[in-house]
C-alpha cells in the first residue's frame, strides 16, 4: 500500500529524493537511445540533461551518508500517494522531436511543484526546508534545461530536425493512410455502383457498400500491418500502420456509400457521385501535400483510376 507523503521521515523524503533523480537520468538517456538516429542534436542534449540528474544524485547520496549511513532504502514514486506517475519512455515509439523537447521541462516543472506542495503539508522545519530546496533545485533544472536547447538546437539544426519528424510522419502516418484512402475510395466503387444499378434500390446498394468497405479495410490493415516490421524501413510499428491504413481504407468506401441511406435512388447517386469527386480531390490534395506529386499530375492520376473504376461498376450494373 501507497504511504502519505506527510507521514515520510525527512531520511525517507531524502531516499525518495535519490531514486527520482536516478529515475529522471535513466528517462533521458532512453529518449536520448531513442532520438540519436535521427535527431542527433537533440539526443545530446538529454545526454547531458542525464549527467546532470546524475551528479544531482551522487550530491544527494553523499549528504544521505553523512545525515543517515550507507543504507539507502528503496522508496519509488509508486509507493507515494499522489506522487508523479509517467509513462515509461519505451512504451512510446517512435518518439515525437516535439514532443520529447518538452519532456524535460514538463518533468522538472511537475516534481518541481510536488515538493513545493508538499513543504506546505509538513510542519518539521528540516524537512520544509530539504523540500524547498530540492524545489529550487528542480527549477535550475529548468533553467540548464533550456541553456542546453539553445546551445544544441540552433535554427539550423530545428529546421533539420523538423524535416526528419516530418519524413518519421510521412512514412509512419500519411503514407499507410493513403494507401487505405485511395483503395478505399477506388476499389469499392465498381461493387457498390454495380449493386446500385443493378438493384436499382439504395438499400441494396449500401448493404453491398458497406460490406465491400468495411472487408476492404480488414483486408488492407493486415496487409499493411504484415507487409515489415519497420526496423528497417523506418516506417514504424506496423500495428500502427495497420490500424491507420484499416480504418483509412473503411472510411474511403464508407464516404461514398452513406448516400445510399437516402431512399430516392436517383437523388442517392446523385449526392454520391459528388461525395467520390471530392475524395478523388482530398486524395489528389494530399499526395501534393506530403508527397510533393504535383497537384495536376496527382489529380490526373487518381481522376483517371476512379473514373474507369466507377464507369465499369456501372456498366456491370446494367449489364
Amino acid at each position: 500500500m501507497a504511504k502519505r507523503f506527510k507521514d515520510l521521515s525527512e531520511r525517507e523524503i531524502l531516499a525518495l529524493a535519490i531514486s527520482n533523480e536516478e529515475d529522471d537520468a535513466r528517462i533521458y538517456a532512453d529518449v536520448a537511445d531513442g532520438l540519436k538516429a535521427d535527431f542527433p542534436s537533440t539526443s545530446k542534449m538529454f545526454l547531458e540533461m542525464q549527467a546532470e540528474e546524475s551528479e544531482h544524485r551522487r550530491s544527494l547520496i553523499e549528504i544521505y551518508r553523512q545525515r543517515f549511513g550507507e543504507h539507502i532504502p528503496l522508496i519509488r514514486r509508486g509507493d507515494v500517494k499522489g506522487f508523479i506517475t509517467r509513462r515509461p519512455i519505451w512504451l512510446v515509439r517512435p518518439l515525437g522531436i516535439n514532443a520529447v523537447r518538452k519532456l524535460a521541462e514538463t518533468m522538472e516543472l511537475e516534481t518541481r511543484r510536488f515538493y513545493e506542495q508538499a513543504a506546505l503539508k509538513v510542519e518539521d522545519a528540516s524537512t520544509r526546508k530539504l523540500l524547498t530546496d530540492l524545489a529550487e533545485a528542480e527549477r535550475k533544472h529548468s533553467a540548464y534545461a533550456e541553456s542546453l536547447e539553445e546551445k544544441h538546437l540552433t535554427k539550423d539544426v530545428r529546421e533539420e530536425e523538423e524535416a526528419s519528424h516530418r519524413r518519421l510522419f510521412v512514412l509512419q502516418v500519411v503514407q499507410p493512410g493513403l494507401a487505405g484512402l485511395m483503395d478505399g475510395s477506388v476499389s469499392t466503387l465498381a461493387p457498390l455502383f454495380a449493386a446500385a444499378f443493378a438493384t436499382q434500390d439504395s438499400m441494396d446498394a449500401f448493404r453491398v457498400g458497406l460490406a465491400a468497405s468495411v472487408g476492404a479495410g480488414i483486408s488492407m490493415g493486415f496487409a499493411e500491418a504484415l507487409s515489415d516490421d519497420g526496423s528497417l524501413t523506418g516506417r514504424g510499428k506496423p500495428l500502427m500502420r495497420g490500424v491507420v491504413c484499416g480504418l483509412m481504407t473503411t472510411a474511403g468506401g464508407i464516404g461514398h456509400t452513406m448516400p445510399y441511406l437516402i431512399r430516392d435512388f436517383k437523388f442517392a447517386t446523385a449526392v454520391a457521385a459528388v461525395v467520390v469527386a471530392i475524395e478523388l480531390f482530398a486524395i489528389s490534395w494530399i499526395r501534393n501535400r506530403y508527397m510533393d506529386t504535383p497537384f495536376l499530375s496527382a489529380a490526373f492520376q487518381v481522376i483517371v483510376g476512379g473514373v474507369l473504376v466507377f464507369i465499369a461498376g456501372i456498366l456491370i450494373g446494367v449489364a
